[in-house]
Order: structure tokens, then C-alpha cells, then sequence
């Protein structure tokens, strides 16, 4: 399984429209992104920053490199755009960040670190 763990900036004053539009997040999109391969995406918010902290889990075998030639990734980000940082393409403005600690739990066995 692979992680994707990045940044983004949320403008100030838009925390409640970013959350009401992810509460609402098209059907088409979630589609879309399962059929890549994520497996999981989360988004946190330091309110007191504006960062937002993106973690995702894919599948091994997966596709999210296509997803930004994909028309409803392009429409979500024009949906977006407005609430926090872009590219001029609409895309957001991602800082990949570097893992330096993993720690996992299986379910039958003991702590493993990476």
C-alpha cells in the first residue's frame, strides 16, 4: 500500500464553505477517485494556519496519476478554487511532505516501524 501526505493553504475565513463542500462531494468525483485506486483521503485543518493536511492511501496498482486530465477532477477544482491556494490551472497548491516516522499495528502481531 502506498501514502501520498501533502499541504495545502485554505484561505482565510473559508473553513465552513471548504468543509459544507466536501460534506457534499459529488458522487462522480467519489467514483472517480475509488476507481483510481484510494483506498482512504483525509484532510485536516490547522485553523489556526490555514494549512490543511492531506493523507492518502492507494492501492498498489493505481491510477491517480491520470486523475488531473480527468473533467470532473478539473470541475472540482474550479469548484474549489476560490477557498484555498492554486495553480494557475485551477489545481491546488500541493507541498508534498516527507514521511520520516511510520508506525503500524497489525492486527495479529506487534508494532512495526518504517
Amino acid at each position: 500500500m502506498q501514502r501520498n501526505v501533502f499541504t495545502m493553504k485554505l484561505q482565510p475565513g473559508c473553513a465552513v464553505e471548504y468543509k459544507k463542500r466536501h460534506q457534499e462531494i459529488w458522487p462522480e468525483l467519489q467514483a472517480l477517485l475509488r476507481d483510481a485506486g484510494l483506498i482512504e483521503y483525509a484532510v485536516y485543518l490547522d485553523e489556526l494556519t490555514g494549512t490543511l493536511f492531506a493523507v492518502q492511501r492507494l492501492a498498489d496498482k493505481n491510477t491517480v496519476h491520470e486523475l488531473p486530465g480527468h473533467e470532473v477532477t478539473r470541475r472540482w477544482w474550479a469548484h474549489m478554487a476560490e477557498l484555498i491556494d492554486t495553480n494557475v490551472d485551477n489545481s491546488p497548491l500541493c507541498k508534498p511532505l516527507e514521511e520520516v516516522f511510520h508506525l503500524e499495528f497489525g492486527p495479529d502481531q506487534g508494532p512495526t516501524a518504517e
